[in-house]
């Protein structure tokens, strides 16, 4: 799926602020490498009462790039760039409303839009902080990489990589505020396959490249 493809989408279905969903794979060619575009169904998300998804994190994605087409976001649908995305949950996103509001938000559209209330070069920016380009991070080498420092996609800023015994990753952002996130062990390496260039991983919080 082609940039111009995903752009189509979004204005098709006349959704004015979107994103990735990471849960229905699509149907590959077996003869071409998918990007994570492809894989997150970037178009189709839905705010609903699962929460273990990433519907929101979908609509914040599909709203960058109606805005602005030539985001760097965009790499996302791009399947000969290198990347892993740590991507934040729908209860992630939820929790991280819940934090900017000062009160408990429960629901998926709410959560959407205090984190879209923030603004596009904003939402931008946090999603970008999500993604580490030229390398694809298995669950395997995460684990192995207690110490690590990864350069983010977000020009000057990066996270770095704390494994426990349990085990457990867990991701150092700017945001001394809130508690560090963490990668959620049973739903990593989504679009593994052999051949693909981009990997994602789930997470249970939403990292920040400022203090809020």
């Amino acid at each position: 799926m082609r940039l111009k493809k995903i752009i189509a989408t979004v204005a098709a279905s006349g959704i004015a602020v979107g994103a990735v969903a990471l849960s229905a794979p699509a149907q590959a060619d077996d003869h071409k490498a998918m990007s994570l575009a492809e894989v997150l169904n970037v178009g189709n998300a839905e705010l609903d009462h699962q929460h273990s998804d990433f519907d929101i994190l979908a609509k914040a994605a599909e709203t960058v790039l109606a805005a602005k087409p030539e985001s760097p976001v965009a790499l996302l649908a791009d399947e000969d760039t290198k990347l892993t995305v740590f991507a934040p949950t729908d209860r992630a996103f939820m929790k991280l409303a819940s934090a900017l509001a000062g009160k408990k938000i429960d629901k998926e559209d709410a959560a959407f839009d205090t984190v879209a209330g923030l603004g596009v070069d904003t939402v931008e920016t946090v999603l970008l902080y999500h993604v580490i380009p030229g390398e694809k991070i298995t669950a395997k080498d995460a684990l192995k990489a207690d110490g690590a420092v990864l350069q983010t996609a977000l020009e000057g800023k990066n996270t770095k990589v704390k494994v426990s015994m349990k085990p457990t990753i867990k991701l150092r952002d700017y945001a001394p505020e809130i508690k560090n996130p963490k990668v959620i062990l049973d739903m990593t390496d989504i679009n593994k396959k052999k051949g693909n260039m981009q990997i994602a991983h789930a997470i249970d919080g939403v990292m920040l490249p400022f203090a809020p």
